[in-house]
């Protein structure tokens, strides 16, 4: 278990639980919460997890950038803050990483929306593979309220799940939406009366599937949006046989057949 003023993450049977811990705040990300985040996604990487859940503490999932925080940007040189490539292997910023390291992640991420979900906090949640949100949840593209744009990975992530002309409208206008539309535009998987219990269901559902499988789904998957279709019919030739007939997969057949929950830790 880690814990820091702004996340914790436990772990048990295999699923990593992400907390924003800032509930005070509304878990406004200031600059203790980006560092706190990145570091926990990290973590999570690394560690021996096979799904995670990110969900935040108190009355919402996090009402976007502390305001004190972009305001003590002003005072400096926002090209020397934002455009060296400090993370990621070199393809992010601090910023961008907050989102985009849960990309990295090679297991399944599945963040708990309630509450608010505004600007970094909406980025930050759809860099998770899947969204579950509170029927009373409001989602926002926030950053046209303080006149600038999405810049944490909203213009990757975004455009692989809305249309355009939603992108747009969300973009240009800053208006938060209720659960039920962000459902019906793509911004929410699905909805929930309880999306952290919803989300830990689903995480101990994926924490029984094979191990490497997984990953490697979600690895065929982020390659599938990256490439043209000659290369991705290869990579999903390539990860197959690396697959198959291997321990996981014949713990899974195994598993099928003599009805039982399969068991990859032996």
């Amino acid at each position: 278990m880690t814990d820091t003023p702004r996340v914790s993450v436990t772990y048990d049977n295999h699923i990593a639980h992400v907390r924003l811990t800032r509930a005070d705040k509304m878990n406004a990300v200031d600059q203790a919460m980006i560092d706190a985040v990145i570091a926990a996604g990290n973590e999570v990487a690394a560690s021996d997890a096979r799904a995670c859940v990110i969900s935040g503490e108190g009355k919402g999932f996090c009402a976007g950038i502390d305001i004190a925080g972009l305001g003590a940007m002003l005072g400096q040189d926002p090209q020397e803050l934002l455009m060296p490539r400090t993370h990621g292997e070199g393809t992010t910023n601090q910023w961008q990483e907050v989102a985009m390291v849960w990309t990295r992640v090679p297991v399944p991420v599945i963040a708990a929306i309630h509450g608010v979900c505004y600007g970094a906090g909406l980025q930050l949640a759809l860099g998770a593979d899947i969204r579950i949100a509170a029927p009373e949840a409001k989602l926002a593209v926030m950053e046209m309220k303080w006149g600038i744009v999405p810049d944490m990975g909203g213009m990757v992530l975004l455009p692989r799940l809305v249309r355009s002309d939603v992108l747009r409208l969300l973009t240009y206008t800053a208006a938060p939406i209720a659960a039920d539309k962000a459902e019906k535009w793509g911004l929410v998987t699905e909805i929930a009366p309880d999306p952290l219990a919803a989300a830990m269901a689903l995480a101990k559902t994926l924490a029984l599937k094979s191990p490497s499988a997984l990953r490697a789904a979600k690895a065929l998957v982020a390659f599938s949006e990256a490439h043209g279709s000659e290369e991705v019919l290869m990579e999903e030739s390539r990860v197959q046989a690396a697959l198959i007939g291997k321990p996981d997969q014949m713990e899974v057949v195994a598993a099928t057949f003599q009805k039982r929950e399969p068991n990859f830790d032996r």
